[in-house]
C-alpha cells in the first residue's frame, strides 16, 4: 500500500489495537466454537513487546478518558494533545502547505484536526468521522426543585440508556453556564476525590415491594432520575434556597440562569481495568470517545499524505446528529470547501467542492456490542463480534450499508494495518 491512504490504514489498525483491550469496542467475524479452525483473540499473536504497547496505549487511553467526560471536556483535552504534536488552529492566515497541522473548532463540541496532502483537494480527502458524545442526563431548564425535605435537579435523557443502570451510581456534575452579560462560568463537581457526588436513590428493598410488579422497562422511569443535590435547610426551612444561595456565592449564578446552561451528569468513578490480567477496561463514554481517541492518535501520526486527512470528531451523534454541531450541519462540507478556496484562490467554485466530495472517502468508526458470556444468544454466531479479535466491519443492511467495492477497499487495508 502507499501512503496514499495511510490515515485511514493507521485508524483502523490503532482501532484493532484499542479494540484488544477495551470492554466496549467489538471485534472480528466469529466463528461457532465448536469449531477447531478460526479467528484466535489477538492476544495471542502479540509478542511480549507488543502487549507492553498495548497496555501502554490503554494507560493513555484512560489518562485521558479521567478528564474527557462530555463532548465539551474531549474537545479540550484533544486540543492540548494536537498541539502538543505541532497542529495549530486553521486562521485565515495558515499557511496550507502539504504536511501542515490544523485543527478547526466548531463551537466548542466538534473538532476537525487536518493534516494537508499534497495531492490537490480537488483529488478528495481521507475522512475519519467519530462521535464525541455520550448517553447522559442533561439538566433541564428549570432544574430545581424541593420534595419531601430534599433539593433535586429534573433531567432528562441525552441518548439511549438503560434507566435503572443510573441509579446508586455515584454522578458527578459537569459543564457551564452561559449569562446573559456574555460570561461564562464552569462547574465541574464530583470528579475531584475530595467533592462530593449526586446519587439518584433507590427504594429500600424494605419498601419496594408493590414497586416490584413493575415491566422491566419501567422498573425505574424516566421521571425519576431525578438526583439529590441537598438537604440542610437555610433559615427559612427551604433547601431549594439553600441550594440558590450556595450557587450565588460559589459561581455568582442565579436561579434565572440555569436556562442558558449545559449542565449534564455523568458517572464519576475514574477509568478502571477489569480482570486479574487486566485485559479488560471499564470507562464511561466509550461509546464512542473510544474512536474518537484512536481517530485522534492516528492523525497525530500522519506527516506527509498524499491526499488531505481529516478526524472529525463529531458532537450529537446520540441524539440524531441533529443540532448544528452534530454530522448533519454544514460544518464538514464548509471546512473541505474553506480548504479548497485556500488551495485554488479565485479560481475555486462550487463544482470544485462537488468533485472533491465524490473522490473523498470516509470511514465512519463507532464501537459495537460483542458476545456477552452470559448471553450468548443474542448474536448469530457466524457473524458475530468478540472481544479482543481485532476491528469489526458493520453491515447494518436496510440500505445503510456502503457499497460492496468500498468495503472491499477497506479489507485490503485491514489485511495490510
Amino acid at each position: 500500500m502507499t501512503s496514499t491512504n495511510s490515515f485511514l490504514r493507521k485508524t483502523l489498525r490503532i482501532s484493532g489495537f484499542a479494540a484488544i483491550a477495551s470492554l466496549c469496542i467489538a471485534s472480528s467475524f466469529a466463528q461457532d466454537e465448536a469449531e477447531e479452525e478460526g479467528p484466535t483473540p489477538a492476544w495471542t499473536d502479540l509478542t511480549d513487546s507488543e502487549r507492553r504497547d498495548v497496555m501502554a496505549f490503554a494507560e493513555d487511553y484512560k489518562m485521558f478518558m479521567a478528564s474527557a467526560k462530555t463532548e465539551l471536556s474531549f474537545v479540550v483535552e484533544a486540543i492540548k494533545v494536537a498541539r502538543a504534536a505541532g497542529f495549530r488552529e486553521l486562521t485565515e492566515d495558515s499557511n496550507i502547505r502539504p504536511g501542515a497541522r490544523f485543527y478547526d473548532i466548531n463551537r466548542d463540541r466538534t473538532l476537525s484536526l487536518i493534516v494537508i496532502g499534497s495531492e490537490s483537494h480537488m483529488e478528495g480527502f481521507r475522512v475519519v468521522g467519530a462521535h464525541v458524545d455520550s448517553p447522559r442526563l442533561e439538566l433541564k431548564g428549570r432544574p430545581l426543585y424541593e420534595m419531601e425535605g430534599f433539593a433535586l435537579f429534573q433531567t432528562y435523557r441525552h441518548g439511549g440508556i438503560k434507566n435503572y443502570q443510573w441509579v446508586n451510581l455515584p454522578l458527578a456534575l459537569v459543564g457551564h453556564v452561559d449569562k446573559k452579560d456574555g460570561t461564562r462560568v464552569s462547574i465541574s463537581v464530583g470528579l475531584d476525590p475530595d467533592d462530593p457526588i449526586f446519587v439518584i436513590p433507590d427504594l429500600s428493598p424494605h419498601v419496594d415491594q408493590d414497586y416490584r410488579e413493575r415491566m422491566n422497562r419501567d422498573v425505574i422511569m424516566g421521571e425519576e432520575l431525578d438526583p439529590l443535590i441537598a438537604s440542610i435547610p437555610d433559615e427559612n426551612n427551604s433547601v431549594s434556597n439553600a441550594v440558590l444561595t450556595y450557587l450565588a456565592d460559589e459561581y455568582d449564578i442565579e436561579e434565572e440562569d440555569l436556562v442558558s446552561a449545559e449542565l449534564v451528569l455523568v458517572p464519576a468513578m475514574a477509568p478502571r481495568d477489569v480482570g486479574f490480567d487486566r485485559s479488560m477496561m471499564a470507562i464511561y463514554g466509550q461509546d464512542d470517545k473510544l474512536s474518537s481517541y484512536t481517530a485522534l492518535r492516528a492523525i497525530l501520526e500522519q506527516k506527509s499524505p498524499e491526499h488531505t486527512s481529516i478526524a472529525f470528531l463529531v458532537d450529537n451523534e446520540e441524539v440524531g446528529n441533529v443540532n448544528n454541531t452534530g454530522a448533519r450541519s454544514t460544518y464538514l462540507v464548509d471546512l473541505m470547501s474553506q480548504l479548497i478556496y485556500r488551495q485554488r484562490g479565485d479560481d475555486y467554485s462550487d463544482y470544485d467542492l462537488r468533485i472533491a466530495l465524490r473522490n473523498t472517502k470516509v470511514v465512519s468508526s463507532d464501537v459495537n456490542p460483542g458476545v456477552h458470556p452470559s448471553y450468548p444468544g443474542v448474536w448469530e454466531a457466524g457473524n458475530a463480534p468478540r472481544l479482543g479479535y481485532g476491528v469489526n466491519l458493520k453491515l447494518y443492511g436496510g440500505g445503510f450499508n456502503a457499497n460492496s467495492e468500498y468495503i472491499a477497499w477497506n479489507r485490503a487495508y485491514l489485511d495490510d494495518a
